[in-house]
């Protein structure tokens, strides 16, 4: 911990005294351990960058070093919302608009597999894929054919990793009490849970009034991965079934290529998609011996929620000032 402190002060040092001949003034802000107003009020993690000018106000002289030294003390995310927290001392290492409250998709299905299993139902009992199972709001499509019948941990499964639509529904239309009784169950728990700021309509997440924040999903995602078939499920790469309509094998696969890297070690992991919620990615994973929640929200391109999860996996074990906050 010396040698980590030591070697972050004396980069500060450095980086200030060469700074401080050739600039008058800088005007920055740093997002991390600030109060709730200031998080509303400079809302992104990105730091402006001040110009110095003559006393004429001429030309621009100099970029602040300080504040360009501050950027540099960050990963530059790209997803509107994100929150990655040591699980082990609840510190958050990096904090980007928290408390926003969005749309999460079929990260919904995490709470989705906590409510199935809360209820203790036979993970062997067969389940069958019915009409009602079709998704008529997003008319997303599905291999998970009507007529399928697979036991509900085969459908536990295919809701987590391959992020099933059909196989997620199915699981609350056959729990007791129906849909009705499993949603309301889900909100339930997500109050219990202290997620003030969740709230669920449906279990699938295609609908946008699934809606959370990216700190209640830190709460979410802590709390799933006490759960082994949430664990397995989520982190297995592929699953393979014969079908018992028309007799041919399926193979599904994990919506999250992360899960086969060699250099991750990931212990949970969701994704989400629908337009109105952007790409999102929730995974619980240890990275440089420190186990952390990773939630990013929001990601406009295909491929930015992975490319992201690799900023901070990268930041986390090369960055002097990730590793102080990490501890």
């Amino acid at each position: 911990m010396i040698s980590r402190c030591t070697t972050f002060l004396t980069g500060l040092m450095t980086t200030l005294l060469l700074a401080m001949p050739t600039v008058a003034q800088a005007s920055t802000h740093h997002h991390h351990k600030t109060s709730h107003a200031e998080h509303k009020s400079h809302g992104k993690a990105h730091h402006k960058l001040a110009l110095n000018h003559g006393p004429r106000g001429g030309h621009a002289t100099r970029v602040s070093m300080r504040a360009t030294m501050l950027d540099e003390l960050e990963p530059a995310l790209r997803s509107s919302a994100a929150l990655v927290v040591n699980q082990e001392s609840g510190e958050h290492i990096y904090e980007k608009n928290p408390h926003n409250v969005t749309p999460i998709a079929s990260v919904s299905k995490l709470m989705t597999a906590i409510v199935t299993l809360d209820m203790h139902l036979s993970m062997d009992e067969p389940i069958t894929i019915t009409d009602d199972d079709i998704d008529r709001l997003k008319n997303s499509s599905s291999r998970l054919l009507v007529g399928t019948t697979l036991t509900r941990g085969e459908i536990l499964h295919l809701a987590l990793m391959a992020s099933e639509n059909r196989a997620a529904h199915a699981l609350a239309r056959t729990a007791p009490g129906g849909m009705a009784n499993f949603v309301a169950h889900m909100n339930r728990t997500a109050e219990s849970l202290g997620m003030h700021h969740t709230h669920f309509e449906d279990p699938t997440g295609l609908t946008s009034e699934n809606v959370s924040t990216a700190e209640d999903l830190v709460r979410l995602v802590e709390t799933a991965v006490r759960y082994p078939e949430i664990r397995q499920y989520s982190t297995s790469e592929s699953y393979e079934f014969v079908s018992s309509v028309n007799g041919r094998e399926y193979e599904f696969h994990n919506t999250n290529p992360l899960v086969k890297a060699d250099n991750w070690q990931i212990g949970l992991s969701k994704t989400g998609y629908i337009s109105e919620a952007g790409k999102c990615l929730v995974m619980q994973a240890t990275i440089d011996s420190t186990p952390v929640v990773i939630v990013l929200l929001d990601s406009a391109g295909k491929f930015t929620r992975i490319a992201d999860a690799n900023r901070i996996k990268h930041w986390l074990e090369t960055s002097p000032n990730a590793k102080l906050r990490a501890g």
